[in-house]
């Protein structure tokens, strides 16, 4: 069911600090990806360490997927537009991510996962976001949740736009998932031409947007296909307004700075060098993922 919604007003909007390309590589076992979020951007769109934006139908870019392999220390957020991924890790959770479909995992102190694709041909299409976890939640239990696409609360505004909500709330609509201490929010909006969405956002939250259909103009400055725009974080604004140039497709980003130190060493994301050298110990003798 989409509710109807009345559009939010912002009163002095966040503008475009930079737009970002990403850069194409291959992860996995060999799976073609626009890295748009990279270690580069970690410090200033913190609490989120990577995105990943993925597509394509040609069978050769995706079909080797992306075998089992450890994470320690933050959550991952893979979020499928197109096609099917099965899911299966180290505490015993599987499931099948398709068409619009969620999949939330929090690795905490370890698991290993591999996520395979359950096709041969056909339109693969998605993202996967990795949000960072507080110091003291990085040994935590891991928990994994599948969120179909029916499940995830979405709205229609007056102004043109249809929103899912992954994460946190917009116009009085809670989403799929909330995070207390990062509180992410996660927004696929869909814009009719020349539609308006305006969202509130919290001063000091970080935020981006990433538009994989058409071109958007945020505060002057045209955003277009295949493109992030980091927003700038003005203590002033109190929200974002995003006007589609075209039909167009976005999803928007923003969460709380966690603040800390960030140590990563590929798969694991800890706070202190120590830490990292102890998380590699503990892979390498099968104590990362066990009970």
């Amino acid at each position: 069911m989409i509710e109807q919604v009345t559009a939010e007003r912002v009163k002095h909007a966040r503008g475009v600090e930079r737009l970002i390309s990403g850069q194409f590589v291959t992860d996995g076992a060999g799976v073609r990806i626009n890295r748009v979020l990279t270690h580069a951007l970690q410090r200033r769109l913190d609490p989120f360490l990577m995105l990943d934006a993925f597509g394509s139908d040609k069978p050769g870019d995706y079909i080797a997927g992306f075998p089992e392999h450890p994470h320690r220390g933050f959550e991952t957020i893979s979020y499928m537009l197109a096609g099917s991924m099965r899911h299966r890790d180290s505490a015993g959770n599987e499931g099948l991510i398709t068409d619009g479909g969620v999949q939330w995992m929090t690795a905490g102190r370890g698991v290993a996962h591999s996520e395979m694709p359950e096709q041969t041909d056909g339109l693969m299409e998605g993202f996967q976001l990795w949000l960072n976890l507080p110091a003291k939640d990085k040994m935590t239990a891991p928990w994994y949740r599948d969120i179909p696409d029916a499940e995830v609360p979405r709205f229609e505004t007056s102004g043109g736009a249809t929103v899912k909500v992954i994460a946190g709330a917009s116009h009085g609509v809670a989403g799929a998932v909330q995070r207390a201490h990062t509180e992410p929010l996660y927004l696929d909006v869909h814009l009719a031409a020349n539609a308006t969405f305006e969202q509130l956002l919290p001063p000091g939250h970080n935020a981006f947007i990433y538009v994989y259909r058409g071109q958007v103009v945020v505060d002057e400055q045209n955003v277009p296909q295949t493109k992030m725009a980091i927003l700038k974080n003005d203590p002033a604004a109190d929200g974002v307004r995003i006007v589609a140039a075209q039909p167009s497709r976005l999803i928007l980003i923003a969460g709380q700075p966690l603040g800390e130190p960030i140590a990563q060493h590929g798969p694991f994301v800890m706070n202190t060098q120590q830490e990292l050298i102890e998380a590699v110990e503990d892979f390498r003798s099968g104590r990362l993922t066990a009970a």
